[in-house]
């Protein structure tokens, strides 16, 4: 790891003027993807900027119909909030996967989803519940903010501030995990509401996407057996050690399945 400049902001705005003024400043929230980076040499940055000590950026609240939560909380107190589990159960059981321990006590959602990890959990459920992310410029719909592989709708500087997920009337989540690091192989999120089923997928390709087939299939019949024999196609799919793209499209289907089961026993 090179040297590199390291400031604590207290506020937005402090952190904003950090940014702009400092080229090739990055954010860190968790550390948990960026500061292996660094320690690897497959990226430098002159300063990082540590969101950890801004006011607010940690709270969870939730309505009847809306859960906001903080871009800096972490895994840990996502998996552990009673008005997470009042309100969408399922991302809580899904925060609770990410990971170990140490991962979740430091990791935060904002971290995960500036970074945009193809195998992390916490993308496929914000696509499929239609989040908002909120920064401090803007609001951005989750259907538009994923771009790629590691890429997002994030400018240089700007800063994720909170997410808002409208709560469904029904989600599971299911991964088909990674034995070593937890990370998704392929995790299917599903969510129900009354105007139709989402359906999203991480870990399968090189970014999360929606499912549209078996969305349509679960918006007539919420089922596990509505969507029985669905997969995807492997065309454009991940392929490495853990898995080929032809069982990533398999397992598309299972983990749907399964998602679906959980939706249903909640």
């Amino acid at each position: 790891m090179k040297p590199f400049a390291y400031h604590r902001p207290t506020d937005l705005a402090q952190a904003a003027a950090l940014l702009a003024s400092t080229p090739d400043a990055a954010i860190i929230g968790g550390g948990m993807s960026l500061l292996p980076v660094l320690k690897l040499r497959l990226a430098e940055h002159a300063a990082l900027v540590d969101l950890g000590r801004i006011d607010g950026l940690r709270n969870i609240t939730a309505g009847n119909a809306e859960l906001s939560i903080g871009a800096g909380a972490r895994h840990a107190e996502v998996a552990a909030s009673p008005e997470v589990a009042r309100t969408i159960p399922a991302l809580a059981a899904l925060a609770g996967g990410i990971g170990d321990p140490h991962v979740r006590n430091r990791g935060t959602l904002g971290g995960v989803l500036a970074n945009s990890d193809p195998a992390a959990d916490y993308p496929a459920a914000v696509l499929a519940l239609g989040a908002s992310i909120h920064t401090n410029r803007r609001s951005l719909l989750a259907d538009t903010f994923f771009r790629g592989l590691f890429t997002t709708a994030l400018e240089p500087g700007e800063i994720i501030t909170r997410v808002t997920f409208p709560v469904p009337l029904a989600a599971g989540y299911a991964k088909f995990r990674s034995p070593a690091s937890r990370f998704a192989i392929v995790g299917v999120f599903v969510a129900r509401f009354a105007e139709g089923v989402r359906v999203a997928a991480t870990g399968a390709g090189p970014c999360v996407f929606r499912v549209r087939h078996m969305e349509e299939a679960l918006t007539g019949s919420f089922t596990g057996q509505a969507i029985a024999g669905m997969t995807v196609a492997a065309d454009g799919l991940n392929g490495d050690i853990h898995a080929e793209p032809s069982y990533r499209a398999h397992l598309v289907g299972v983990m749907a399945r399964r998602a679906v089961a959980a939706a249903l026993a909640a």
